[in-house]
């Protein structure tokens, strides 16, 4: 089995990872979303050793991280709304969809006509793609269909044996991906939500929509042109079901199931709280941002106390919460009740 080092994020352990990335190898790395599994986007072997690791499907496609715009020449063809987008949101935790040249390996977009791609807000992730001066194609650093790793020790959890190098950078800021729109159609379209609202898009470039597909299952025939779209994402090893309501009714129905199911734990709202009594309740932040940085880590800690069942306290579906709530639907392969 091959020795995996999780080491702190300092400057020998960047040129440590660069050299790395350089070599064809793939290395975890922390941005502000969530940890990234890198390797060099461009070369074909070193992105299916990203698929190996994970164990993901290959009709999933990678988002392509960059240190600065100009390593775009090349791979994509940038449009003018792109740059708005890139002026008012990079770096930062926005993934925009752009026609890709044949430069990049049809392994990298899992065969699609389009890149994602996008520029890290992280000290740590920008070091690192400027020391290797690649463009590093990176998904969440976690065996395929688990939470994502918001911290090093969640990587070493998943990756330990088939990674060589970890770099811990500490805990992840935003706590869930980056927003993806699709920018290869008239409109910008949000495909996967993040810290980057639909309202923050459109503020910039004066319209953006939703695709349907963010708060239910992808149907038969329907394609996945961003991460996260087909595939079961995010899910803690115990069954899990949402509830959306208020912090009353929501608890009555957490409460009832609770006390009619062994194994049972609960995550809700921190102001919730003291409706559960002596309930297993943990929180899951005060707002949906934080609720958003927290959600990942909570689900590791769920699988920790050996839960069958997960009853978890959601947000309607818009504004800031559209991002955490998509992440808990995917977890609870959408099993939500509205009380």
């Amino acid at each position: 089995m091959m020795e995996t080092k999780c080491v702190p994020a300092d400057a020998q352990a960047i040129e440590q990872a660069a050299a790395l990335l350089r070599s064809g190898q793939v290395v975890a790395f922390p941005t502000e979303t969530v940890y990234g599994l890198g390797a060099n986007a461009l070369d074909d072997q070193a992105v299916r050793a990203i698929f190996a690791a994970k164990e993901r499907p290959a009709d999933n496609p990678l988002i392509v991280h960059i240190a600065k715009r100009e390593q775009l020449r090349g791979l994509c063809h940038v449009t003018d709304t792109a740059v708005k987008l890139m002026d008012a949101y990079w770096p930062g935790p926005l993934t925009m969809l752009l026609m890709k040249t044949d430069l990049v390996p049809a392994v990298t977009t899992a065969g699609l006509p389009s890149v994602a791609v996008r520029c890290p807000n992280h000290p740590v992730a920008l070091a690192l793609l400027s020391a290797c001066a690649l463009p590093i194609a990176a998904p969440s650093a976690n065996r395929s269909g688990r939470p994502s790793p918001t911290a090093a020790a969640h990587v070493l959890e998943d990756m330990r044996g088939r990674i060589p190098l970890i770099l811990d950078g500490g805990a992840c800021r935003v706590g869930v991906e980056s927003t993806v729109v699709d920018l290869t159609g008239d409109v910008p379209c949000v495909l996967r939500p993040g810290a980057v609202t639909p309202a923050d898009i459109a503020r910039i470039v004066g319209q953006c929509t939703v695709a349907p597909s963010v708060m239910r299952p992808l149907m038969e025939g329907e394609s996945a042109p961003s991460p996260g779209m087909r595939h079961r994402h995010y899910a803690p090893r115990a069954k899990m079901t949402v509830y959306v309501g208020s912090d009353e009714h929501v608890a009555r129905a957490i409460s009832r199931r609770y006390d009619q199911t062994d194994g049972a734990v609960i995550l809700a709202h921190t102001g919730a709280l003291p409706l559960f009594g002596n309930r297993r309740a943990y929180s899951l932040g005060a707002s949906p941002r934080e609720g958003a940085h927290l959600l990942f880590q909570r689900l590791r800690e769920m699988d920790e106390t050996g839960c069958t069942l997960i009853l978890a306290q959601g947000w309607e579906a818009q504004g800031d919460a559209l991002a955490v709530m998509n992440r808990m639907a995917r977890a609870a392969a959408f099993d939500i009740v509205y009380v």
